[in-house]
C-alpha cells in the first residue's frame, strides 16, 4: 500500500442520522440543543448553526429499530462551540429545558458535555482549550477524563444577561467517536488508507487520529465488543458522517490513493461514499463544492 497522509486542513463536516420521529427530533435539536432548522423536505432535514453550513441531516423513519447495544455505529458526535461562555449557555439552557445531562467532563484539550438525543443518539458539546495550553509528555498528546468544573462554568454566566439565541454561528462539528469491531483494522483504515495521524492512543481498546494537529477529528473505540456486527440497515443512528478535504487536488490524490489501495468507494457528483471495515459510513467532500441545503437533500431523499 502506498503512503498517504491527509491533508492538514481536513476537517469534518456534517453528520447525518436516521431518526424515528423527525417532529420530536427537529424539536430537540432546535428547541434544546439550539441548532437552526436550514430546509426540510419529504421526511428529511438540514441544520445548522448559520445558512448554507449544514452540521447535522436527519432523516425520519418510523418503522426503525431501536439502537441495539454492543454493535458497531456511532458512539457521540460532537458540537464544538467556540467560546467557554458558548458552553456555559449551552449547559444553561439544558438546565431551563430540563434535559438530562450524562456527564461532564474535563479532557485537558477540552470541556464538555454528553448527553443523548431521544433516540439515543450520543452527542458532546465541548469547548477547546488555545493548543497552546495542550499537555503533552515527550512530545505526545495528553488527554483525559476528570470531572469538570461545573461551578466555574456557570460563573461565566455572572454577566451574561443574554437570552438563548441558540447556538453560536461559528458552531461547527468538531469530531465523531465510533464504535468499530477491531480496533487493528480501524487504525490501519483510518491511519493507512484515510491517511489521519495517530494522535493517543487510550490502552488497548481506544484511538483517536486527526488532521493538522488537532486532538481528534475522529474517536475509534471497541467498547460496544471486539467483533461487533454493524446494525441492521433499519436502526436509528449514524448513516454517514463527512470529511471536508481542502481543494480538488486534495481529492485527486485521495482518489487515487483509495483506487491503488483496492478501497470500494462511489462516486455521485461531487461525493466520494465508502464505508470503514465496521461498516460506518463516510462521505467525502471538497469544502467548495460543499451542497446548498437542497441538494443535500436531494442526496439524502436519493439514498
Amino acid at each position: 500500500m502506498t503512503t498517504y497522509s491527509i491533508h492538514p486542513e481536513t476537517r469534518l463536516g456534517a453528520v447525518s442520522l436516521t431518526v424515528s420521529d423527525l417532529e420530536r427530533s427537529l424539536h430537540f435539536y432546535t428547541e434544546v440543543i439550539g441548532f437552526k432548522l436550514l430546509q426540510q423536505m419529504q421526511n428529511t432535514a438540514l441544520l445548522g448553526s448559520k445558512e448554507n453550513a449544514p452540521a447535522l441531516v436527519l432523516t425520519g423513519q418510523p418503522d426503525a429499530a431501536p439502537l441495539r447495544r454492543h454493535t458497531t455505529g456511532l458512539y457521540h458526535f460532537a458540537i464544538l462551540v467556540p467560546t467557554r461562555l458558548d458552553l456555559a449557555r449551552s449547559l444553561r439552557q439544558l438546565a431551563e429545558t430540563r434535559y438530562p445531562v450524562q456527564g461532564a467532563s474535563d479532557h485537558l484539550v477540552s470541556e464538555a458535555l454528553y448527553l443523548a438525543d431521544p433516540d439515543g443518539n450520543g452527542i458532546e458539546i465541548y469547548v477547546d482549550r488555545p493548543r497552546a495550553e495542550w499537555p503533552r509528555r515527550n512530545g505526545q498528546l495528553l488527554m483525559a477524563t476528570d470531572p469538570l468544573d461545573l461551578d466555574g462554568l456557570m460563573r461565566e454566566l455572572e454577566q451574561d444577561d443574554t437570552a438563548w439565541a441558540g447556538l453560536h454561528e461559528q458552531t461547527q462539528i468538531g469530531h465523531v467517536h465510533l464504535h468499530v469491531a477491531d480496533l487493528d483494522e480501524a487504525e490501519n483504515f483510518y491511519g493507512n488508507v484515510l491517511g489521519f495521524d495517530i494522535m493517543f492512543r487510550y490502552g488497548p481498546s481506544a484511538l483517536f487520529v486527526s488532521a493538522g494537529g488537532y486532538h481528534h477529528h475522529l474517536g475509534l473505540n471497541t467498547w460496544a465488543g471486539r467483533g461487533a456486527p454493524p446494525p441492521s440497515a433499519n436502526t436509528v443512528g449514524l448513516r454517514h458522517f463527512t470529511v471536508i478535504l481542502p481543494d480538488e487536488a486534495e481529492r485527486s490524490r485521495l482518489l487515487a490513493h483509495l483506487r491503488n489501495s483496492g478501497i470500494s468507494f462511489s462516486e455521485a457528483g461531487d461525493v466520494i461514499t465508502l464505508r470503514d471495515p465496521s461498516h460506518n459510513g463516510i462521505q467525502l467532500l471538497v469544502a467548495s463544492q460543499q451542497q446548498a441545503p437542497a441538494k443535500a437533500l436531494s442526496l439524502e431523499n436519493a439514498r
